[in-house]
């Protein structure tokens, strides 16, 4: 049974790590702010752009709020957005050339920041009563290609884990194949092993960050927000399609409810996470797309049984206060993204004016589960 709206603020005066948050806005108030939000974006971007990461990534927040609304321009945005993609990502077929590292052309196939798509070709493929498999054809020939070579290093970069493992477990739920699950365990592993730093309980960006070869300006460890909230909301999105049964899930249950108990302390009193997270110092003030992806995922794990009400309502109170009062701007345009990047960089500047299109996928996804959380 979901806490009472006033239970929610009442649990926020009772932290006592933190200031007071304040009341909490109703049901009605966070739908208004989700549409607020979102057709602002939409009325000012054309869907006619790229398939690549920065840009797929709002596309899943878009789906997440469509499949909250049932706003029917809201799908059709995203499905003129795949059409225009030819539902694909990376468009090469030679796959001799196709390459996983960093790479912004159409030989990278097999880099996940081109891979993101698939989520929202799937998400449509579901919706579609004719079940048109030329929806998904792109998406199983990359990934089942992916799915037959030895490699187990494709995700190396931890917003790759946001990227990818939803289309694995999606992929598998339409198909029935477990193949997707065990190759999803392999790659995972691989990725863990890589990045997950098991003192702090958080994932570095990638290998050129792993403490001491790379310390933050305070000399110690330096976890990116976004990266680390790519991770917690990619987990979240994994578990809520993973079988109950795939060995896979107590690694990820372990590895989200430590996420969460790490980042609670860190959480700066007006709401937000710094981008270097346990360096606040280092990039200070407020950033919204970190934020919004820890937000979306705390909701989760609350709204699914995997995290305790009383103790996480006041972080998602006082996160969402800056979410929806602060970084929303009145028009609706979402502010303090930062901006495309790997690390928190000292001095630069993220204000109000700051927006890009996966911080507003990420604040489409809070706002829905948020709205969730208040039915």
């Amino acid at each position: 049974m979901k806490l009472a709206l006033a239970g929610l603020a009442a649990l926020a005066t009772g932290c006592s790590t933190q200031p007071a948050a304040p009341a909490a806005d109703t049901r009605a108030q966070v739908l208004s702010t989700l549409e607020r939000a979102n057709n602002y974006w939409q009325r000012n971007n054309a869907p006619e752009k790229w398939a690549f990461w920065d840009v797929a990534a709002y596309h899943t927040g878009n789906m997440a709020a469509y499949g909250l609304t049932g706003n029917e321009s809201w799908r059709a945005y995203s499905t003129a957005w795949a059409n225009h993609n030819q539902w694909m990502g990376a468009k090469s077929n030679v796959k001799a050339s196709w390459k996983y590292q960093y790479g912004e052309t159409d030989d990278h196939v097999l880099f996940g920041d081109w891979q993101i798509c698939f989520q929202t070709y799937v998400d449509l493929y579901n919706l579609d009563p004719a079940k048109d498999p030329r929806k998904i054809a792109r998406a199983r020939e990359v990934i089942e290609y992916e799915m037959s070579t030895p490699n187990s290093d494709y995700w190396w970069w931890a917003d790759g884990l946001y990227m990818v493992m939803p289309v694995m477990t999606k992929l598998y739920k339409v198909t029935g194949e477990r193949r997707y699950l065990d190759k999803l365990q392999e790659y995972f592993s691989y990725a863990d092993k890589l990045m997950y730093d098991s003192e702090a309980g958080l994932y570095y960006r990638d290998a050129k960050y792993i403490f001491p070869k790379h310390k933050a300006a305070n000399g110690g460890k330096d976890f990116w927000a976004r990266g680390d909230g790519w991770v917690f909301a990619g987990i979240a999105r994994v578990l809520a399609d993973l079988p109950q049964d795939h060995p896979s899930r107590p690694l990820f249950v372990e590895r989200f409810k430590r996420m969460a108990a790490v980042l609670k302390p860190v959480q700066q009193p007006e709401g937000y996470w710094t981008r270097s997270i346990l360096d606040p110092a280092q990039a200070p003030g407020p950033e919204s797309s970190g934020t919004a992806f820890f937000t979306y995922a705390y909701l989760w794990g609350m709204n699914n049984g995997y995290l305790d009400k009383a103790e996480y309502a006041p972080v998602v109170a006082r996160s969402w206060h800056f979410l929806s009062k602060v970084a929303l701007q009145p028009d609706g345009k979402l502010g303090y993204v930062q901006p495309i990047g790997e690390r928190a960089i000292p001095g630069q500047i993220v204000d109000q004016n700051s927006t890009a299109p996966f911080g507003v996928g990420a604040f489409l996804l809070a706002a829905t589960e948020m709205a969730r959380y208040l039915q």
